[in-house]
This record gives C-alpha cells, structure tokens and sequence, in this order.
C-alpha cells in the first residue's frame, strides 16, 4: 500500500485563519442582560410587582420619617435667650449631623470600592479583550446615583421636619444635598483609580464621623450657632453640577486603570454585602464591611502576654479583634459623645431625647464590642476545640464587651448624672446595667439564622419567612427587658436604691439568658414544655391505671 492509498485526516486544532471583529463592550454588557433575564424566569409582571411594593415602602418611610421629625421640633423645648449662647441650634445641630453622614458615605464608598466587579462579571468580563471601561461604567455609576437620591430624600427630610423650611429651599437643599453625596462617592472612586487603598479612604470617612460631635462640642463653648443649614444658590448649585460631572468624566477615563485585583475584591464585597441585606443579616454585612478593609499583613506582631489558659486566650482574642477595628473603635466613641451631647444642649436635653440616645447609642455601642463572637459563630471550630464548655465560652465572651460598655456607661452616665443630679448614684445605675449591654451583645452575636423554608408572610418589605422577627429581637430584646429599670429612672429624673436593686437581679438574668446555647425562642420553649408536661401527665395516668388494674 503506498502513501498515495492512506487518506489523512486534517484536524484544524487551532481555529479558522478568519477571526471577526471583536465585539464591543456594550454588545456583551446587553448579552449577559439578556440572558440572565432568559434564565431568572422574571416577568413584566413581577417586575411591576416589585417595584410597586418598592414605591409603597419608601413613601410610608418617607411619610412616617417626616412625621417623626415634625414631632421631635414640636417636642424639643424653647430655650430662653440668655442660655441661648450655651446651646446649639437647629441649624448647627443638622450640619454637624450632615459631616456625620459625609463621613458615614465616605466610609462605606471607601468599604465597598466603590468600583467592582464581582462574581459572574469578574470571571467572564475582565480577561475579556475589549474595553475595559464599557465593562466597567454601569458599575462606576450604581453607588454615587444610588448616594444621590439617599442623600436627597434624607436631607429633604431633616430640612423640612426639623427646619420647617419653605418648598423652594427644601428642594434647593435637597438638590445640593444629592450633588454633593455623588461627589463624594466619585472622589472615592477618583482614588480607587490612582492606587489608593481602600482602607485609606475607609479611615478617612471614620475619622469625619469622629470629628463630627468634637464639632458639635466647640460650636457650643464657642457660641457659633447657623440661623440655617447653608446651602448655594442655584448658580452655585450649577457650578457644582459641572464640577460633578467634570469628576465623572475623569473617573470614566481612568476606569481601564483599575487593577484588576482592585475589581474582583471590590465587587466580592459589594456582593456579600448585597446578600447579607436580602437575607436580613447583620452580622455578615459587618463582616463584609470590615474584612474588605483590613490590611493582608500587619508590621507588628502582638506577643499576647496575657494568655495564661484556655479562658485567658479567649478573652485575649476578642481584645485583639476589637483593637485592631478602627471602624469598631470609631463607633463606640461617637456613641458615647452623642449622649454627653444631648445631656449638656439645653435644646435636646429633654427625657424623651435623652432616653432616647442612650437606647440608640447603647445598641450601636454594644453591636461594635462583639466583633470576636461574631465570628465564632461563623467559624466554631476554634472555639470547640478549647478544653471549655459551650455556656463557659459565651460568658467568656462577655467579658470584652463588659468591660467596653463599662468605660462607655461611665462616660454617658456621668453626663446623664449632671443633667439628672446625683451623679454617683447615675454611676451606680450605669455600672449595674453594664452585663445588660454585653449579654445582649453576646445574644445578638449567637443567634440563628432565620428559617427560610417557613411559611411566608406578607409584608410591606415583601414576602418574609415568619419567625423573622424574633430572630432579628435576639439581643434587642434583652436590652429593652433587662435595662428597664434605666427607663424608669430616666422617666422618672431620679435613682432610689430599689431600682439599683433590681438592676442588678436583671442583669444577672440576662446574662444567664445570653449564656444559654437553647436557639429555640421564648413561645416554642414554653409550647414544648406544655407538651412535655401533657406527655408526663398522660404518661403519668395510664401507669396508674395499669397499676390499678394488677391490684
């Protein structure tokens, strides 16, 4: 058989010589679309749906918002002129509130990127040869247009419930309040693409939200009071749109300088923070905004000279946690200066508003101590292999947020005591209140996820699973039950030695609530004890019956 007889078969191993164009990004942006939408099974039906119940929720927010203000300008009491100097006015008390948000707004941007791509994008998109900025521009715009319309409807809020402004002006607020948030964001986004570290921008925003009651503090020993929230006129507030866009235009430019790295960490947080708020979870969107930012490697290592034991080492951790979060310290500063505030401003020493911030900086205080047992209940490993008993490990717990929330019961009572009088017995109150806090912290940390295969129950959020409710109260509850006897001396202006009394009892109550690792709530543990007490009864009864029947 000669060569000539043999038929070969030529395989093309590399492709045909003829290539086509390559697509441009905005093609393949509208392919993914499309089918995704093929593939999700939503409708122009449900798509209404949705954003039937969207408009629905943000209009009885927005409504019950604006009411809630009205009522607290109603409420906070006229000060007389000659004290007039020594307090802090409206005005000044929504600015200094709005550099609180800026710094809020610049942390998150800094947290979340705010340029990312992640998931499905990161993997087929990036090593995609294409333009990188068509990929990359519906995601650059998402968070300042997003920070926009926030800060806009926010704003409008606190301008016309608190000031009581005209419409014009509110809408004059309300415009430069949204121009304004989207320039921070851009700037953010500005940085991101010159190589700055997120967590740079992150610290930035912190230590805004830090400077933000300092402020507050020297505008009232210095007498500088706002007869308004200032605001441009509307050149002004031309000019600033114009600058607005010039900063877009730069960050649309430089968004093919992004390093890709850069991108895929962005968007990875940007996702799991989108899926810890659908899923209603707190503790993993603290996570997702505080790993995001924490450094790969530290220039200093921790000898943790205090660890003598099992005990010691777990109470050493949760220490280290807190200290190295920023954020965390941040939170827990600005939650122990807002009281002091309210108690030295004639305007908002009021009992409804010192009540008030002691609830709310108590709970976002306490929420910042129990970083170290959030992540033991995401990662129980450690934890269970400690020579400790799982109650043993949750009082240890406690421990950090003790003694966090006593420094922050010392400095927020001290001040309730000034306006109170009787300063020591406020001292006592707050020390005896002190377990509440970090057993409501502990409680919060530990609690289960909701069942999402329950049955579903309507609501102004959309369909939720029920038993949502009582799963997020883990915590809140403890603070709202076990510090009652705070309340009552707040309404009250006054501490007798009974409600110290009881103070303690409540908080040797919770803290042995907190350490109990029962999930089962309040209502299923007292159904199934009837139940266990019916099967004993009936189990009871027909034994004696079978007795009765031997005799």
């Amino acid at each position: 058989m000669s060569e000539d007889d043999l038929e070969v078969d030529v395989v093309d191993l590399v492709g045909p010589e003829e290539i086509g164009e390559v697509p441009q990004a905005r093609s393949i942006r509208r392919f993914t679309t499309s089918a995704a939408n093929a593939r999700s099974g939503a409708h122009l039906g449900s798509i209404l749906s949705d954003v039937y119940y969207g408009v629905v929720t943000v209009a009885i927010g927005v409504a019950i918002a604006l009411g809630l203000a009205q009522q607290l300008r109603v409420s906070l009491p006229a000060t007389p002129q000659v004290e007039a100097r020594q307090g802090l006015s409206l005005p000044t008390l929504v600015v200094v509130v709005l550099v609180g948000l800026v710094g809020v707004l610049l942390s998150v941007a800094g947290r979340l990127g705010p340029i990312g791509a992640g998931g499905a994008e990161a993997t087929w998109w990036l090593g995609l040869p294409v333009d990188r900025r068509g990929l990359l521009r519906p995601a650059a715009r998402r968070l300042p247009l997003l920070a926009g319309l926030v800060a806009a409807v926010l704003v409008a809020l606190l301008d016309a419930g608190l000031l009581a402004d005209s419409p014009a002006r509110v809408l004059q607020v309300a415009v430069t309040s949204a121009l304004v948030a989207s320039a921070v964001v851009l700037l953010a986004g500005l940085a991101q693409t010159a190589g700055v570290a997120r967590r740079s921008t992150a610290l930035t925003g912190d230590l805004v939200l830090a400077a933000a009651p300092f402020a507050a503090f020297a505008s009232a020993l210095v007498s500088v009071h706002l007869v308004r929230v200032p605001t441009l006129p509307w050149p002004g507030v031309v000019a600033v749109a114009v600058g607005v866009a010039v900063l877009a235009v730069a960050v649309d430019r430089r968004l093919g300088r992004v390093p890709t790295r850069t991108l895929r960490e962005s968007g990875s947080v940007a996702s799991q923070a989108v899926g810890a708020m659908v899923s209603l979870d707190s503790r993993e969107l603290g996570r997702a905004l505080s790993d995001g930012t924490a450094p790969a490697a530290r220039r200093r290592t921790s000898r943790l000279r205090t660890v003598r034991g099992p005990a010691s080492a777990l109470v050493t951790s949760d220490l280290v946690v807190l200290r190295r979060s920023v954020r965390h310290l941040v939170q827990l500063v600005v939650a122990a200066l807002v009281p002091v505030l309210v108690c030295t401003v004639p305007q908002l020493a009021s009992t409804a508003g010192v009540l008030l911030a002691v609830l709310v900086c108590g709970a976002v205080a306490q929420s910042a101590t129990a970083e170290g047992a959030r992540r033991a209940e995401m990662a129980p490993a450690l934890d269970r292999l400690l020579p400790l008993s799982a109650r043993t490990v949750r009082r240890l717990r406690m421990v950090v947020p003790a003694g966090a929330m006593l420094l922050w019961s010392l400095v927020v009572f001290a001040a309730v005591g000034g306006w109170a009088g009787h300063v020591t017995q406020w001292l006592a109150l707050g020390v005896a209140g002190t377990p509440v806090w970090a057993a409501a912290a502990v409680r919060a940390a530990y609690r289960p996820a909701p069942d999402w295969g329950a049955p579903l129950v309507s609501t102004p959020m959309g369909a939720l699973p029920s038993g949502v409710g009582s799963v997020i109260a883990r915590g809140p509850d403890v603070v709202v039950l076990g510090l009652l006897p705070v309340w009552i001396a707040l309404l009250l202006g006054t501490v007798t030695p009974v409600l110290l009394g009881v103070q303690a009892v409540c908080s040797l109550i919770a803290v042995l609530v907190a350490s109990s690792t029962d999930s089962r709530g309040l209502m299923e543990r007292m159904l199934d004890a009837s139940q266990d007490q019916e099967a004993a009864a009936a189990r009871a009864s027909g034994t004696g019956t079978g007795a009765g029947g031997r005799r």
